[in-house]
C-alpha cells in the first residue's frame, strides 16, 4: 500500500489526469444521448483545466514550497531558492486552471499556453540534466518528463477543438452543452 500511495503521489501528473479522465467520463454518462461532440470535448477540457492544470498545479506548489527539501530530492537536485520560485509560478497557473474549469475560450487560453510553456521548458531542461548529469531521478525522468511532454499536447487539442466548434457555432459554448 506504501508502494502504491508513493506511486501516485509521486507521479501526481498522472493521478489528475486520470481523476479528470475518470469525472469526464462520468459527466458524460449523465449527459442526454446522443452526444455531440462539442460536448465530449468540453467534458474533456473542463476536467482537464480542473485536475491536469488546476490542482495538479497548486499540487505543485504545495510540494516545491512546504516540502522543498523532498521535492528537490524527487528532481534530484540540492534545495534551493529556485523551488519556491517554481511552486509560487505554479500556485499561479493552477489559480488560473482552476479558474478556466468554467470558462469562455479566451481565458481558457490563457490556462493552457501558460502552463505549456512551462512544461515545454521544463522537458528541455530534464533533457539537458538526463544528457549532462545522467539525471534520471523519478522526478526529472520517467512519467514526470513524459507528462512535461504531452499534457501541453492534450491541452492544446483540446483548446484547438473548443475553438473549431465555437468558431462553427458562431460563439461560445455553454459549459452545459
Amino acid at each position: 500500500m506504501d508502494q502504491l500511495i508513493g506511486f501516485v503521489l509521486g507521479n501526481f501528473t498522472l493521478t489528475f489526469l486520470v481523476i479528470g479522465l475518470i469525472c469526464s467520463l462520468i459527466v458524460l454518462a449523465i449527459q442526454p444521448k446522443p452526444l455531440k461532440s462539442p460536448v465530449v470535448n468540453e467534458a474533456f477540457f473542463s476536467y482537464f483545466l480542473l485536475f491536469s492544470i488546476g490542482v495538479s498545479f497548486i499540487y505543485n506548489f504545495v510540494m516545491h514550497v512546504f516540502f522543498a527539501d523532498m521535492a528537490a530530492a524527487f528532481i534530484g537536485w540540492k534545495n534551493s531558492p529556485f523551488q519556491y520560485e517554481v511552486g509560487f509560478a505554479s500556485l499561479g497557473f493552477g489559480i488560473v486552471g482552476l479558474l478556466a474549469f468554467r470558462q469562455k475560450l479566451g481565458f481558457r487560453t490563457a490556462a493552457v499556453l501558460g502552463p505549456t510553456c512551462f512544461l515545454w521548458g521544463a522537458a528541455g531542461g530534464h533533457v539537458y540534466q538526463m544528457v549532462t548529469a545522467h539525471n534520471f531521478a523519478p522526478g526529472n525522468a520517467g512519467i514526470m518528463f513524459w507528462s512535461d511532454v504531452f499534457l501541453p499536447i492534450i491541452g492544446l487539442l483540446l483548446l484547438f477543438n473548443q475553438y473549431r466548434y465555437e468558431t462553427r457555432a458562431g460563439g461560445s459554448l455553454s459549459a452545459t452543452q
